[in-house]
């Protein structure tokens, strides 16, 4: 398989998980460049790619200067420190996973710009993830009331890696039905229009159930 031909696999499966959605959305493939060399990047830059992810703040520079290009959309998508916000924060355009009360108060403090960030829901109640719990999302919002250097633009959640297809349609559907409440409520700091939610091994089931990011890696990469 090329990159190509996983390129090509990819899209199609998107096709077929939007003919069976009962949402419309067109969702956005953001292709996460983690351990990936410079030439297979470059290939699907090449065929039309223009956003891209990285886990890590020293991950995402590297990348940074190896792809000067204006035209790249910058994601960060992994834990963020507290102490590393200075260093990233007004050098992203969105940021996937603001996960709790200090790291928000942070990047109020120390950017110099909005930043549009995606709130992560621990949706599945895992201990070793990090985020919000669904019924604490509410309170968050009310806590952002004043902040001014972030937009809520979405919501994040990661399934369990091993998790039943059932399950995690069953979760994501819930989280999709609370981002489009936020939504509907039309708040200016929190419009909460998209939902980042699947990677290579269920983004078909994200797709199906709503999601308007897809963070894929591995796929585009599998030989």
């Amino acid at each position: 398989m090329t990159i190509l031909d996983n390129v090509e696999s990819i899209r199609e499966t998107i096709q077929q998980a939007k003919r069976t959605s009962r949402y419309i959305e067109n969702p956005q493939i953001l292709v996460v460049t983690k351990q990936q060399v410079f030439e297979d990047i470059s290939q699907l830059y090449t065929l039309g790619f223009r956003s891209f992810a990285e886990n890590r703040v020293d991950a995402i520079l590297k990348r940074q200067e190896e792809f000067p290009q204006e035209d790249i959309e910058w994601h960060l998508i992994g834990t963020l420190q507290t102490r590393k916000v200075k260093d990233i924060i007004d050098k992203i355009d969105y940021f996937h996973a603001l996960d709790r009360q200090s790291l928000i108060d942070e990047i109020d403090k120390r950017a110099t710009k909005c930043v549009k960030c995606f709130l992560q829901v621990n949706a599945f109640h895992e201990a070793s993830k990090h985020g919000f719990y669904l019924d604490e999302i509410e309170n968050i919002l009310d806590y952002l009331h004043d902040k001014k250097h972030i937009l809520v633009v979405g919501l994040m959640v990661m399934a369990p890696f091993d998790a039943d297809c059932a399950v995690i349609k069953r979760v994501f559907q819930q989280v999709k039905e609370l981002q489009l409440s936020i939504k509907n409520r039309c708040i200016p700091y929190a419009p909460c229009s998209f939902l980042s939610m699947g990677m290579s091994n269920d983004y078909k089931e994200a797709v199906e159930m709503g999601a308007t990011h897809l963070r894929i890696g591995s796929a585009f990469f599998k030989n």
